[in-house]
């Protein structure tokens, strides 16, 4: 594949395939068509034909070239591929093009400090297991880790003091940055006001700008209840303290903070299924 798209990266060699794909002909001939000299016009075709494109037969004093059509549909499958992959609804791509009109709204609303205080977001997840589970992911540092980021960021550093005035730290970094060897992406620093376990948990977060100054200020309240499957979340949060400097910021909020929830929902998922299948198994080995 790589020799095949050097080959085609010249645009005299593409002119010679559009020629090829009509009819074989020699290398006369194509010189002529391509107003080049044969010469140059034969390195051309050699090395299309060392990419598999092209084939070649002398019939008398010519040599006749000949278009392969099954290495142009194999790369065309690929390419279609590609684009399918870049182009899947809620994919990765889509939610990055949301993204970016996003940011370039609130860049034009943000014109003064406080453009956006009172700005409020709202979410609401449907989500397995009974609320003490719930809270336990919503609250300790390990579970936290599992979920507490965007799709394509990971939590470098975590803490999370689940009682009033306790700290909260979160380092981001890029979720394919294993090795820590990039810049942090981002930090943010923020005080648990609220706590009531299973119920209710209120929080004030703050993410930093690259000076280090606050981006702005999110008031979070996480409210807990219990379903017949489960546990409804529903969280809000209220913007206070905006600089001009956060729209790239709040931009991100409804898409980020959703992708976190969805991280949350398919963890719980997977442990109630675990939890599950580990009880079955116990049951029939008790059973045998």
């Amino acid at each position: 594949m790589d020799a095949l798209l050097t080959a085609l990266a010249d645009p005299a060699r593409w002119r010679l395939l559009s020629l090829l794909a009509e009819r074989p002909r020699s290398v006369g001939v194509l010189a002529q068509l391509t107003d080049a000299r044969q010469p140059q016009t034969t390195k051309h075709l050699q090395t299309l034909e060392r990419a598999g494109v092209v084939t070649s037969q002398r019939t008398g004093q010519r040599r006749i070239y000949t278009l392969r059509p099954g290495p142009l549909r194999d790369l065309a499958a690929a390419l279609s591929q590609l684009a399918d992959t870049a182009d899947q609804a809620d994919g990765p791509g889509e939610t990055h093009d949301r993204y970016g009109l996003s940011v370039d709204a609130e860049r034009l609303a943000a014109q003064e400090s406080g453009w956006a205080d009172g700005r409020s977001f709202t979410f609401h997840r449907s989500l397995t297991g009974r609320p003490e589970l719930v809270w336990r992911h919503l609250t300790d540092t390990a579970l936290l880790t599992h979920w507490w980021t965007p799709e394509d960021l990971r939590a470098s550093e975590l803490v999370f003091e689940a009682r009033p005035g306790g700290r909260i730290v979160q380092e981001y970094r890029d979720a394919e940055d294993i090795a820590d060897s990039h810049p942090v992406v981002g930090r943010a620093d923020g005080v648990v006001d609220d706590v009531r376990p299973g119920e209710h948990l209120a929080y004030r977060l703050s993410p930093l700008l690259p000076d280090g100054r606050l981006a702005f200020t999110a008031h979070v309240a996480m409210c807990l209840g219990p379903t017949s499957t489960g546990t409804d979340l529903d969280v809000r949060w209220r913007i206070t303290d905006s600089t001009v400097d956060s729209a790239d910021f709040i931009a991100g909020i409804e898409i980020g903070f959703g992708q976190s929830l969805d991280k949350l929902a398919a963890t719980l998922t997977a442990y109630a299924h675990d939890t599950f299948t580990d009880t079955d198994n116990t049951a029939t080995r008790s059973a045998r």
